[in-house]
């Protein structure tokens, strides 16, 4: 693996543990977002490699579902080691690919490491289940058997841990999966399927195709050997891959859109929320779908808080995520950059107030995608950044006075991810509580973990990622009513 990534990194699919592609007609341009330098091209795959992905997938199912599941865990767990041996290596094309600082980058792979690690353990717990049938004579057991070929479509903004959070807990039930990275990011997802293949995952049990992402799509969801399908990523390609997934109605997990709220209640200790604040919202320069997107702020604490986040915002190091010094890198596209734009543009046409940053920092021979930091107070709930998911690095502040009206507020919405709430624990737990999404953070700014569940309700999607739970999603449970 260190001799690959010393001479550069596997830019082919890698169907049925081979790595092919040369030939293709079409290739795609691998691009460093904070340089447009070009890394390396991809083949461009289609149906043709989409169906060649769930054959080997299919073929190697049968060996893999037999493989008893304590070495199926082994090899889970030496999949972990590998990604923590490697993880300089895999986090500087993933800063490459991506864009986000290195130290970022770094954390995301030991987060990859941890879905490992936490569904080698479920996979060694998984047994048969006895059950009092209430039934003379009859004995009853629960059996847990792995769905089949499963198939998953990733983000870019984690290229890694998205895929090592839907494969690992796969692996570990027993089923084999095809997988499609984003475009923009495909070079992680390759390198862990590398991994896997020297970690003893059997050739063909993970296979990693990139290309037209509407017809791979289509020829997955139109295959009646899928059984399953996650995905990651808008609630508009959501609703299209849930359509998709009905004729043959294989079972979907859907994370989609988030619209956090950020909570900051009249007895929160100040610095903490400011800290949590910066950590949870300028990560990944504000491209994760749980950071925070709307900020309330109790009235008492609204000025001081504000004045304190937007220093904080101000000081943070914007550029390449290859400088060390770096803590921002830039946005994925120029399309975000217009998003952003728009967001605040539409905010102080409609009386809030500039604070921070609020325009892209010009760098020397470095396209125009560093969006500066932004904080805006006195905002409403009828601007564009607190009814619509910005994606990028800008915190819209609105005071309130009462907690009932607040967490309205943040309920008044139909995504459902996560939240985030600051204040004496008791009662920021009970305003937890009583907020409709699937993750809250409470005095905490970065909540995912890879033995808890994670996911979200309403428009945010279905089914949960992590610990027993991620597992349960690929396994269909037999019922067998036996008598003796």
């Amino acid at each position: 693996m260190a001799q690959v990534y010393a001479a550069g990194m596997r830019n082919r699919w890698l169907i049925g543990g081979a790595w092919s592609g040369d030939h293709a007609a079409e290739w795609l341009e691998v691009k460093d977002p904070a340089s447009d330098a070009c890394i390396t091209r991809v083949p461009v795959g289609g149906p043709l490699q989409a169906t060649a992905a769930v054959d080997a997938a299919e073929e190697t199912l049968r060996e893999w579902r037999a493989t008893p599941s304590a070495h199926r865990a082994d090899c889970l767990d030496a999949a972990a080691e590998l990604l923590l041996k490697h993880q300089s290596a895999l986090a500087h094309v993933m800063t490459q690919e991506c864009g986000k600082p290195l130290t970022e980058a770094v954390g995301e792979v030991r987060y990859s490491a941890d879905y490992f690690r936490s569904a080698a353990e479920q996979a060694r717990s998984l047994q048969d289940e006895s059950i009092d049938s209430h039934r003379p004579g009859v004995r009853a057991v629960a059996v847990s058997e792995p769905l089949g070929v499963c198939a998953a479509i990733t983000p870019w903004n984690f290229p890694l841990a998205m895929l090592a959070r839907k494969a690992a807990p796969a692996l570990a039930a027993g089923c084999t999966m095809v997988a499609k990275p984003a475009e923009e990011t495909p070079l992680s997802a390759l390198a862990l399927g590398e991994l896997l293949l020297e970690a003893g995952v059997p050739h063909g049990a993970l296979n990693v195709i990139v290309g037209d992402p509407e017809a791979i799509a289509a020829t997955w969801l139109a295959d009646k050997r899928v059984r399953k399908l996650s995905f990651t990523g808008s609630t508009e390609v959501g609703r299209l891959l849930m359509r998709g997934a009905a004729d043959q109605l294989i079972r979907c997990s859907l994370e989609l859109g988030g619209h956090a709220p950020f909570i900051v209640l009249a007895k929160a200790d100040l610095a903490a929320a400011v800290q949590g604040a910066m950590a949870s919202k300028f990560r990944n320069a504000g491209q994760t779908c749980i950071c925070p997107n709307r900020f309330l702020v109790h009235q008492s604490l609204a000025v001081e808080f504000t004045a304190a986040l937007a220093m904080a915002a101000s000081e943070l190091v914007v550029g390449s995520g290859l400088d060390a010094a770096t803590q921002m890198g830039p946005l994925i596209n120029d399309q975000a950059v217009a998003k952003v734009k728009a967001h605040v543009h539409d905010a102080l046409q409609n009386g809030a107030h500039l604070v921070s940053g609020g325009r892209t920092l010009a760098l020397s021979g470095r396209p125009d995608r560093f969006f500066m930091p932004t904080v805006l107070s006195h905002c409403t709930t009828d601007m564009l950044c607190f009814r619509q998911e910005t994606f990028g690095p800008l915190a819209p502040i609105m005071a309130f006075e009462d907690i009932a009206h607040a967490v309205a507020i943040a309920n008044a919405t139909p995504w459902g991810l996560a939240s985030y709430v600051y204040g004496p624990p008791a009662e920021a737990e009970r305003v937890g509580r009583s907020l409709e999404c699937g993750v809250v953070g409470v005095n905490e700014s970065t909540p995912s973990s890879a033995y808890a569940p994670f996911g979200g309700t309403k428009w945010s999607g279905f089914g949960r990622e992590g610990g027993r739970w991620g597992v349960q999603e690929y396994i269909s449970t037999k019922y067998l009513a036996v008598r003796d």
